[in-house]
């Protein structure tokens, strides 16, 4: 005869296994769902501005703001393994020094179907700076817009939804702003 607690763990491995079984199986159920989503991106004005920094007063820095338009749907992504989207605008560009840089302009969360149809035309979220102090002798930047589907259960999975066509100059730098 099996005592109480053998039968428990019995009962309890058998609904353990079921479970992972499962969650394995949503997880392989996401790369059947793929979705492709585009959209339009338009850097509808750069501009680059001398300013002094918090940090070091001393030092003057160049500070470019990006002013954009965004319009896409990412509705095909959302599916019963969806949690959320992370949505962000990325510029990619060489420093004078030949480093390559990635940096995000603007992010958004987007945690509902009825929520991922965007259609945005505002200002950068975050400054964009070098941290030579400077946009001289920078090559042009390239701008996208990418997402990361976040499950409930499985792999984070990462996409590009929009590409600006041709790289953008930084202008020359124009008086300061504070």
């Amino acid at each position: 005869m099996h005592s109480i607690y053998a039968r428990v763990n019995g009962v309890s491995g058998l609904w353990s296994t079921c479970i992972m079984v499962l969650l394995a199986a949503v997880a392989l159920s996401s790369f059947l769902f793929n979705a492709d989503p585009k959209g339009n991106l338009d850097i509808v004005s750069l501009k680059v501005f001398h300013s002094k920094t918090r940090r070091y007063p001393y030092r003057n820095e160049e500070i470019s703001f990006v002013k954009f338009n965004i319009s896409t749907d990412f509705t095909p992504l959302f599916n019963w393994n969806t949690k959320q989207l992370f949505v962000y605008l990325e510029a990619e560009y060489t420093n004078a020094q030949g480093v390559n840089n990635t940096v995000i302009l603007w992010d958004r969360i987007v945690r509902r179907k009825e929520q991922a149809k965007i259609d945005v035309v505002q200002k950068d979220k975050y400054r964009l700076r070098d941290l030579s102090g400077s946009f001289r002798d920078v090559l042009p930047a390239q701008y996208s817009l990418k997402y990361n589907v976040m499950p409930y259960v499985g792999v984070l999975s990462y996409g590009e939804a929009a590409r600006t066509l041709e790289p953008i100059d930084f202008p020359e730098a124009k008086d300061s702003v504070s």
